[in-house]
């Protein structure tokens, strides 16, 4: 799948899945934007793409770090083409002793968060008449429940955010879908009890933790003209563990 005519704007892309995909699209011809609350990490993320890369410190729970991300896109490159919204974070919190920040701190970058990049990109795409692609991320926990009640219903908010905006934004040609993987090996994993990970490794029927890689994949399959006819539909990729 080229891109080479293609912008694409990646949030969380210092790290883990998100630099997976950014870099997938990379090394596919793309012009790829990465967009990470840690400036250093956005900026290795580029390296070797050259005047390709764009390196953006991006606080995706803050509307004005969001707009002024997206302006500094529109001044390089003057478009914007496919949107993924990767970045997200979690916290082990039981439900009765969840501190009320973290609370609003899960929700407001995994769903306000979503929230505001899929708006200030569908606004660009209109802008600049692209029939673009947003692709969410979301988890298996959203429906299984398996997991801290923040990061459970922020990820099940995504779910119906898509659904959502997937309707309004058909009539400009701009798709919209989520991505709803299972455990994957990322550096948020490396956070959670070792005995919780083997837990919920031993219920996925395939054996094994998801790779990034294997979610940049099926990104860039939703991103592209092959996926044409696919718009408000959540894919899992999740070794079997849960069907959606």
């Amino acid at each position: 799948m080229g891109f080479a005519d293609k912008v694409v704007f990646v949030t969380g892309a210092g790290q883990g899945m998100g630099r997976a995909i950014l870099q997938h699209f990379g090394s596919s011809g793309a012009r790829v934007v990465a967009a990470d609350i840690n400036a250093d990490a956005a900026a290795a993320a580029i390296a070797g793409f050259g005047a390709n890369g764009l390196a953006l410190a991006c606080n995706v729970a803050d509307p004005a770090s969001v707009k002024s991300a997206f302006e500094a896109v529109a001044e390089r490159f003057g478009r914007v083409d496919v949107v993924i919204n990767s970045a997200g974070i979690g916290s082990v919190d039981a439900f009765l002793d969840t501190p009320d920040d973290n609370w609003m701190r899960v929700l407001g970058v995994n769903l306000t968060g979503t929230f505001l990049c899929c708006r200030e990109g569908a606004r660009l795409m209109q802008k600049c008449g692209a029939k673009g692609a947003i692709i969410n991320v979301s988890s298996t926990a959203a429906m299984s429940g398996e997991g801290p009640s923040h990061y459970c219903a922020s990820k099940a908010g995504v779910m119906g955010l898509t659904r959502s905006i997937a309707r309004e934004l058909a009539a400009s040609g701009i798709r919209v879908n989520t991505i709803v993987p299972g455990p994957t090996n990322t550096p948020m994993m490396a956070g959670i009890p070792d005995e919780w990970m083997q837990s919920m490794i031993k219920a996925i029927p395939l054996g094994r933790m998801c790779e990034p890689e294997e979610i940049a994949r099926v990104a860039a399959f939703l991103a592209s003209d092959d996926a044409g006819f696919i718009t408000g539909q959540n894919i899992a990729v999740n070794g079997g563990m849960a069907f959606i």
